[in-house]
């Protein structure tokens, strides 16, 4: 009996405890609820008029500013002079007075092709003036004398100059033997050795000059009506300061003050002369949409190579115009876009129009005023219609220290 008594007051002691830890932790979470909803409650009670909490963030303003832009354009380099030397006659290759890529004065012997039967058709030649001229000078004689009529005078002076005119034409067939520079240039690869049995029409080698080189790039149509009007306005200002020599303003009026012209090497270095527009091709190509214009570079060193590749740096000197930083723009389905501070704080998202691009700026054509206020860091941080405070940049000072693009 005492044994049973014990158990059954060990049982109401322990269901005792359990009971008071159950009240203890419900009220822990109790508690815990209601500090969470009051911190809840005192958020939303500093929240903004959107529902959204201001944000601490960076703003600078569009700015009138002269830039120069630049368009690159892949481009092929071109000798202004480059051709086949091909044999006139056909013969015996007999000497070859030059060598590969060796620089060759005009009329300087290149060639020679073994000239023995042209020389005998010349030798003919002059044998037979020399007969003609002798019966011609007989019959001149007789003819002072009243034996020869003056018909069969007439015929002989015939004859004469027929003969003269074979003997010239085995000259020029005996000269065509000897293949001479046309002009300043280089030789290339020769493609017969000496010996070789040579075709009237065959191939010697090619020839170069290199002095002044062509470089050929495409343009899209709206950027050559922009250049043209460059060209022209150029033009114009020389003509009216009477500068209008062939040094400053060529045949398409490429003054140099609104366009320049650079060329980058293949291995990314830069090309010492400057070029200039020296032709643009009559037609559009339709299947592309774009024009072929040609820049001419003086070669004074030889560098440049006919064949080459490079890239066309075409610099525009724009007056005035409106410029932001990239990293305050942001692009949504290929169209730009960046957030205008209004006047009372509150942001708007606005589609800009690009004209174009620098290492770290946009030239802005539509949508944006000069002194309008923009986002400038924090772009992600914002959306259409938040009020925020801002930290204002002065535009000269964050122009001067651009690192990053557009986020």
């Amino acid at each position: 009996m005492k044994t049973a008594a014990l158990a059954a007051t060990m049982l109401a002691l322990l269901s005792l405890g359990l009971s008071g830890c159950e009240s203890q932790a419900e009220s822990h979470t109790q508690s815990h609820a209601e500090d969470l909803h009051g911190a809840e409650h005192e958020g939303h009670a500093e929240s903004g008029e959107g529902g959204h909490p201001a944000h601490k963030i960076m703003a600078t303003s569009a700015v009138r500013r002269d830039v120069i832009s630049t368009q690159p354009y892949v481009c092929q380099i071109h000798s202004c002079q480059h051709i086949e030397v091909r044999a006139l006659e056909g013969g015996y290759l007999q000497e070859i007075r030059v060598k590969e890529g060796q620089f060759v004065k005009k009329d300087d012997l290149m060639f020679k092709i073994l000239p023995i039967l042209y020389q005998a058709r010349l030798d003919s030649e002059e044998a037979e003036v020399n007969r003609v001229q002798i019966e011609l000078d007989n019959a001149t004689n007789l003819f002072q004398k009243g034996i020869v009529s003056p018909p069969e005078i007439a015929l002989k002076k015939a004859e004469l100059a027929k003969a003269r005119a074979k003997m010239e034409l085995a000259r020029a067939e005996l000269s065509f033997t000897n293949v001479k520079a046309p002009f300043d240039g280089i030789v290339d690869r020769q493609r017969n050795q000496l010996g070789s049995l040579i075709a009237e029409g065959d191939i010697l080698t090619t020839f170069s000059d290199n002095s002044v080189m062509w470089v050929y790039f495409n343009v899209p149509e709206a950027r050559y009506l922009e250049y043209k009007a460059d060209l022209e306005k150029d033009g114009n200002e020389a003509a009216a300061s009477g500068n209008t020599s062939q040094e400053n303003v060529d045949h398409n009026g490429d003054g140099h003050e609104h366009l320049q012209i650079e060329l980058k090497l293949a291995n990314g270095k830069m090309f010492p002369q400057e070029g200039k527009i020296g032709a643009i091709e009559a037609d559009f190509n339709n299947t592309t949409g774009n024009i072929a214009f040609r820049a001419d570079f003086p070669n004074p060193r030889g560098l440049l190579r006919n064949g080459q590749t490079g890239t066309i740096l075409m610099h525009r000197n724009l007056h005035d115009v409106i410029v932001i930083p990239q990293r305050a723009t942001f692009e949504i389905l290929a169209r730009r876009y960046v957030y205008v501070i209004g006047e009372d704080n509150v942001i708007h998202q606005r589609d800009i129009t690009i004209a174009s691009e620098q290492d770290d700026i946009f030239v802005i054509e539509d949508g944006l005023k000069e002194g309008e206020k923009i986002v400038l860091e924090g772009i992600r941080q914002v959306r259409d219609g938040d009020k925020v405070d801002y930290e204002f940049h002065d535009p000269a000072e964050v122009l001067s220290k651009l690192k990053y693009h557009a986020e």
